[in-house]
């Protein structure tokens, strides 16, 4: 058994995320199942979303999953082994109003995961996409027309 270690992580902050992983990897050796569990949601119409916004969206949704995934996953490689899941959203199967840069988030996080899964059969290595329906998170009340505050974490 292994004593528990707290790392912390900003999963929007690619550049941090290498190292990371790489601190993980020293301290366990390996890592059995990835659960990628992080996300960032904005409610708004697209018009009134900066691109700003919708960049720090999909670092947080796609390019901080899949950047702790590819740093974990030549050791599961070399292994033969592992089990990596993306807990993402219903709303990366069907998009709504006033969530369009949430949705193309999770859209694309699906296409990396659902190709992943067809590369790591052949290393014996699991990758889930759970795709739940809406579900109550923290939020952070924004002032009138503030869109850059309406961001669900």
């Amino acid at each position: 058994t292994y004593a528990p270690k707290l790392i912390l992580l900003d999963i929007s902050d690619i550049n941090c995320i290498q190292d990371v992983a790489k601190e993980i990897l020293n301290c366990y050796g390996c890592v059995d199942i990835l659960i990628n569990n992080a996300s960032m949601k904005v409610k708004g119409a697209v018009q009134s979303i900066s691109l700003q916004l919708d960049k720090k969206i999909m670092d947080a949704n796609y390019f901080g999953p899949i950047t702790l995934t590819k740093a974990i996953l030549p050791n599961m490689i070399s292994r033969r082994t592992g089990h990596i899941v993306v807990v993402n959203s219903i709303q990366g199967k069907i998009g709504i109003p006033f969530r369009a840069a949430y949705a193309a988030s999770k859209h694309a996080a699906v296409g990396f995961f659902d190709c992943l899964r067809a590369e790591m059969e052949e290393f014996d290595i699991s990758v889930s996409t759970v795709n739940p329906t809406f579900i109550c998170s923290y939020h952070r009340q924004p002032a009138p027309g503030n869109w850059e505050a309406s961001i669900w974490k």
